[in-house]
């Protein structure tokens, strides 16, 4: 299994080197590996900076988490909104390239009415409101604004042209805010609506008179012939399409919001491997060599290392496979993932090297 699963396995690996120099840390531990920090304590005869305060002295950490926010009394509360808002980035990013690939999917099988009715509402519905908080979010980073981006996505739906006051992050938000909320409005019906009405429409026009093809002739009965212009009118069911189209419609709606919220649990899960990390370099690797008791200094070695292999590396890595294996099937794959049928085949220079033989 851990074979089949190599590139997987792999993959991640090389995202949690990446995660452990955005947030400069080795096993919970702070390390200056880009330079000094742009921290320093508030006096210099200060023995805790930590304790004492910090005070900005140079140009913010040129890249990842300075490592002086490590231990620092607002650690948490950074560290909190810091991950919340790249799980939120990182979910809208996600989700815009299911859209996408809906696109080519529909392009690929000539569908040109998916392509307008689904492809074209969805994005608009998904980044009126979801892209517009990326970049909200980015530029928030960006500026160093103090603005509540929870009060600003919540009164553009309650008080649209309410007053922003010190929430507002640029010249004009206002009034993008209510052009953004109705193309939002405008996309649910024209997810809705068009579709089913041209399907009947196109469904009467291609087999009208069709029907009616062998009247008069008694030498042939239509309903003896099983691809007869009448059985296949007769298939199509302009209930069964609005309803489905409805529930396709509403599930994108309602998902929109559910499916970027499910992606804080890449948050959570970062939180609480750091939490556990911190827990117990703390208070076993470093409570033990405290001591001068070579016994025990070796024992808590030991069950660090158990604690790291086992818990750290195999029930969290397993943890955080099972939530990024969920954030794929369920968030990503039904923006444009259907099971209509057709059988999977996965990239492969193989497979196109046989396609091409």
């Amino acid at each position: 299994m851990a074979f089949g699963g190599r590139y997987v396995i792999l993959l991640m690996a090389l995202f949690s080197i990446y995660c452990g120099l955005i947030y400069n840390e080795f096993f919970s531990v702070p390390f200056h590996i880009f330079g000094k920090s742009a921290y320093e304590c508030r006096e210099k005869t200060c023995s805790d900076a930590h304790t004492a305060g910090l005070i900005k002295v140079r140009d913010p950490y040129p890249f990842g988490v300075d490592p002086s926010w490590r231990g620092s009394r607002s650690e948490l509360p950074f560290l909190n909104s810091l991950k919340m808002k790249m799980s939120i980035l990182m979910g809208v990013t996600q989700m815009n390239l299911g859209i996408v690939l809906s696109y080519f999917d529909a392009k690929f099988h000539g569908n040109a009415l998916d392509i307008r009715y689904q492809f074209i509402p969805q994005m608009i519905f998904l980044n009126s409101l979801f892209g517009y908080l990326a970049l909200l979010i980015l530029i928030k980073w960006c500026t160093g604004s103090q603005a509540d981006l929870y009060h600003v996505m919540i009164y553009m739906f309650l008080d649209p042209s309410g007053n922003l006051g010190e929430n507002q992050l640029f010249w004009g938000q206002k009034e993008l805010q209510i052009l953004l909320l109705l193309m939002a409005i405008v996309a649910v019906p024209w997810m809705l609506f068009p579709k089913p009405f041209i399907l009947k429409k196109l469904h009467k026009e291609r087999f009208q008179g069709h029907t009616y093809r062998f009247l008069g002739t008694s030498e042939m009965d239509p309903d003896s012939e099983p691809d007869s212009a009448r059985s296949r009118h007769d298939d199509f069911n302009f209930s069964e399409v609005f309803v489905h189209q409805m529930i396709h419609s509403i599930e994108f709606v309602l998902g929109a919001v559910s499916n970027t919220a499910s992606y804080l649990r890449l948050w959570a899960l970062s939180l609480a491997h750091s939490e556990l990390s911190t827990v117990f370099y703390e208070k076993l690797l470093v409570l033990a060599w405290g001591y001068d008791n070579l016994v025990v200094k070796l024992v808590g070695l030991v069950i660090f290392s158990f604690a790291t292999a086992f818990i750290l590396l195999g029930m969290e890595s397993l943890s955080a496979f099972l939530h990024a294996l969920r954030l794929h099937w369920v968030e990503f794959m039904n923006k444009f993932y259907h099971g209509d049928g057709y059988k999977f085949r996965p990239f492969s220079f193989a497979l196109l090297a046989d396609d091409e033989d």
